[in-house]
């Protein structure tokens, strides 16, 4: 597998790529007193070895960073802009300038360069441990393994057949020539870490197509690992079989030493550390000190640097408390300071002009072959197991995707002599054709919002007057749970219409790839445990024991990235059938009555479910708790709902929720209509019979309920709205109002704009702005209207209104 972290070849390649090939690089002397420099004025800081590694560190990581900046819109991943920054300091950019080379990155500076790029890559293997759950393997069914197989088994038939016909046909180098079956072994496997990386960068892995690729290419990473190994291993001379021999029993007894001894004794220590404290650094440091101890195990064993990292991360239990504090630790510093040395060494040793141009046409030709390969065998056996043709499509390109991994496996080939030094810079160049090429093609395919597709409308307003209400309440952390609790009771969950409430504790997801979503059973008794989940579990365990018969109770943990959690929320939603989807919102107010922003994730993640959510959604701002502290509805001698009504969709909406309160009976309503000049505000004759149709079934419904008010108002702009809603401060407990209102009415006129987040949308920003700031809780109420017809999975908006129509022609029938 190799042993060793400064290679000869590597050396050789950038010595005559550099400077004389007739010269004698077999020894690099190096000054023992050029360590640090005296300062420019006294002799060239380059010179000497701190000061060079200063601003080789500084070239890679900016370069790097550009590329980053300048691919960001391209929609590549991070490894398209480090593999780049790599080629641009190396030789087939910067390098050909005139004294670039012989400056920056000089022959006696890449000993201490290759040390230091080490590190990093000792730390890339151990974080990508970390991250992945090795117990996913568990979940691993037929379908995943029949395309994971088919998938590297296909392009490794296609490419390997036509390597040895191509060695028939044309005459190549005699070490290209060799490293074709090599190569079409190697570009024929599957990385399953470097597809959990890029999805999680794409942000794609909570979605099933996501779930699904990262199963696949599990699957399929297991098998190219057998096919890998035994190409290497085959390729080792005849002499060398009981070198062979020991390196594979080194390798195994390295792992039952890691898994059987090292995790252990971390689960038990981890166990004590963790009740009722935090992870100290003395703790994190040990952990950390490991992952030397396991390099150096690796180099001293004769295996490969990587793999006793690689496994050590594999051993340490992912997620929070250990996975998250160690990769938060880690995982910056490694990204922009270690990692752009790798990088950067790779390219010091690739130059692309000096690759024969046949033998370029040759190796790309097996390589092509070998990616058409994994596409072919993908899409039909994804056809095969009943997966829509577009996702099959998208699943053969995502296949391909190539990352750090690869990168470093085709390095350990060509230091095992398996592929010759052309070959090693065809496939480095090919990777980065390959994913810069197959993304923006990967993010034009993908539609996330197909994901959630109904072909009816999940409404409150549309719900049966005798059916279950289903919500999906959002809770962040314990601050959210009495609002949350006070406005599920305030719903009216009844025997002839329940309510079933699923619970979804949301935490961040740091130190592992895979997203977790943990199902809780309520319990006859309060748990003991401290963490947050249990609390928050316990809390609506009570609540569903004070309304028994009324509510049901289904709590979950989702732990996942911000950028992706929406993924697990609409996901539920989807499954469950909900109607309503209640989120806190991004920000929350301080003792000083000052907006702060909650986690900076929240906002990204109420963005995208307003985007694509298959139900109705209501964002509630708590801007009331600090004054009233009352957890419960029950205790409230009469709590003022007020709802205001400017019309549209997310009004009737509200209007329906509300109209829900209203059967509270300690629960006073105040619907506040706004017209303009006395009419309905709206120029759409349809949206204006509409609003009409739902208020005239409210005031029908609620008369002789003397807990309920209606009232009209009259403004002729948004200066009027503005100020009948500061004639509502501090009178209600509640203000419930739509999201989204016609942006042509003059009553809103001059409003536009001001929702700078768009969360809230305009009346819902100004009632939630500090200068409103009162005792007032806002509830932000957005109607589902995307529904997709299911001939052809096309957008068809205009159904919203029909729906609506034929609603309320059922209810006049009714009457």
């Amino acid at each position: 597998m190799g042993s060793l972290v400064m290679e000869p070849d590597d050396m050789a390649s950038y010595a005559s790529s550099t400077f004389h090939p007739e010269d004698n690089f077999s020894t690099i002397c190096m000054s023992v007193g050029k360590i640090n420099s005296r300062g420019i004025f006294h002799d060239d800081p380059l010179n000497f070895s701190l000061p060079l590694l200063l601003i080789q560190l500084s070239l890679a990581s900016l370069v790097i960073l550009f590329s980053s900046r300048l691919l960001k819109h391209l929609g590549q991943p991070s490894m398209v802009p480090q593999i780049l920054g790599g080629i641009i300091l190396g030789p087939s950019v910067l390098g050909r300038t005139g004294g670039f080379t012989e400056h920056f990155f000089p022959l006696r500076g890449f000993i201490i360069l290759d040390a230091i790029a080490a590190f990093g890559y000792i730390f890339f293997f151990f974080l990508i441990g970390v991250q992945v759950d090795p117990w996913i393997v568990k979940k691993i069914e037929k379908r995943e393994i029949i395309i994971g197989v088919s998938t590297v088994a296909l392009a490794l038939v296609l490419s390997i057949s036509w390597s040895f016909l191509v060695l028939a046909k044309i005459t190549i180098g005699l070490g290209t020539a060799g490293s074709l079956p090599v190569v079409a072994t190697a570009e024929s496997a599957l990385s399953f870490p470097m597809m959990a990386q890029y999805l999680t960068e794409q942000k794609m892995i909570n979605s099933e197509f996501g779930r699904l690729a990262l199963s696949c290419s599990l699957a399929s990473n297991l098998f190219s690992f057998c096919i890998i190994t035994l190409t290497i291993l085959t390729n080792q001379q005849s002499g060398e079989r009981f070198q062979m021999l020991k390196t594979l029993c080194s390798g195994v007894a390295m792992a039952l030493v890691i898994f059987g001894v090292v995790r252990p004794m971390i689960m038990r220590m981890l166990k004590r550390k963790t009740k009722g404290e935090s992870l100290t650094e003395e703790f994190i440091s040990i952990i950390l000190v490991g992952v030397l101890v396991a390099a150096f195990a690796s180099q001293a064993l004769g295996l490969h640097i990587g793999y006793g990292p690689l496994l050590y991360g594999l051993a340490l239990p992912a997620g929070p408390p250990l996975g998250s504090a160690v990769v938060e630790k880690l995982e910056l510093i490694n990204s922009w300071l270690f990692m752009p040395l790798y990088f950067v060494k790779n390219g010091l040793v690739t130059d692309i002009f000096s690759v024969d141009f046949k033998s370029y046409l040759v190796v790309q030709y097996i390589i092509a072959i070998a990616w058409v390969g994994k596409f072919i065998g993908a899409l039909v056996s994804s056809v095969y197991c009943s997966i829509p043709y577009k996702d099959a499509i998208l699943l053969g390109l995502v296949m391909n995707v190539q990352g750090v991994l690869e990168l470093g496996m085709y390095k350990m080939m060509k230091q095992a002599k398996a592929i010759d030094h052309e070959a090693f810079v065809v496939m480095c160049i090919s990777m980065l054709l390959l994913v810069s090429t197959t993304s923006p093609l990967i993010r034009y395919l993908y539609d996330p919002s197909r994901r959630y597709a109904v072909y009816n409308q999940r409404t409150v307003m549309h719900l049966g007057d005798n059916s279950e209400l289903r919500v999906v309440a959002c809770i962040h952390d314990q601050e959210n749970v009495p609002t949350m609790i006070s406005l599920l009771e305030a719903i009216n969950p009844s025997k002839r219409s329940p309510v079933a409430i699923y619970a979804l504790h949301l935490i961040e997801l740091v130190g592992r790839s895979n997203p977790l979503l943990i199902p809780h059973k309520l319990s006859k008794r309060p748990s003991s445990n401290a963490s947050s989940s249990k609390s928050i579990v316990n809390a609506f365990r009570l609540f569903e024991q004070s309304n028994s018969g009324n509510v049901s109770v289904h709590p979950f943990t989702a732990i996942s990235p911000y950028v992706t959690m929406h993924d697990e929320i609409c996901t539920m939603a989807l499954e469950k059938k909900a109607s309503l989807i209640i989120l806190p919102f991004h920000e929350r107010y301080t003792t000083t009555d000052v907006w702060e922003a909650f986690k900076k994730g929240v906002k990204i993640m109420n963005d995208n479910i307003l985007d694509m959510a298959p139900c109705s959604i209501a964002i509630i701002v708590d801007s009331g708790l600090l004054h009233n502290s009352r957890p419960m509805l029950a205790t409230w001698s009469s709590y003022r709902v007020a709802i205001l009504f400017l019309g549209g969709a997310d009004d009737r909406e509200a209007l329906a929720i509300g109209a829900r309160m209203a059967g509270q009976p300690n629960i006073n309503v105040t619907m506040v209509r706004l017209l303009e000049n006395g009419s309905i505000a709206s120029d759409n004759s349809m949206e204006r019979k509409l609003d009409n149709e739902v208020v005239s079934k409210f005031r029908l419904n609620m008369a002789g309920n003397y807990r309920v008010k209606y009232i009209e108002e009259v403004a002729k702009d948004g200066t009027g709205t503005v100020a009948v809603l500061r004639s509502m401060k501090n009178n209600y407990e509640l203000i419930i109002v739509g999201r989204r209102h016609e942006k042509k009415s003059p009553l809103v006129f001059g409003l536009t704009g001001l929702d700078e987040d768009k969360e809230l949308g305009e009346v819902g920003y100004i009632l939630a702005s500090s200068d409103f700031r009162g005792n007032s809780s806002i509830l932000v109420v957005q109607q589902h209207s995307i529904v997709w017809d299911a001939k052809d999975f096309t957008v068809d908006m205009s159904r919203e209104i029909e729906d609506e129509a034929e609603h309320l022609r059922m209810y006049r029938v009714a009457a």
